[in-house]
């Protein structure tokens, strides 16, 4: 069996030239998605801003907890 060196070697290099720009290209990508990747919307707010949205429901009367109360609403109004 003959065993062709430089055939291999082209080989071996050319895999290793497919590697490295396969992982340069790939992270290229990423960056680039960061780049365009919009700013969190649910983020804290910065400077004198006061974020709104209350999470817990402590200030809402019981009678709109209740899904059936909820729906009711939903037809009364359309909210």
């Amino acid at each position: 069996m003959i065993f062709h060196l430089r055939k291999w070697t082209e080989r071996f290099r050319f895999v290793l030239l497919f590697i490295a720009f396969t992982f340069v290209l790939y992270h290229g990508l990423m960056l680039v998605s960061r780049l365009l990747e919009p700013t969190p919307k649910y983020k804290e707010p910065a400077g004198h801003a006061v974020k709104v949205f209350q999470s817990d429901l402590s200030g809402i009367p019981d009678a709109f907890l209740g899904m059936g109360e909820r729906l009711k609403l939903f037809y009364r109004i359309g909210e």
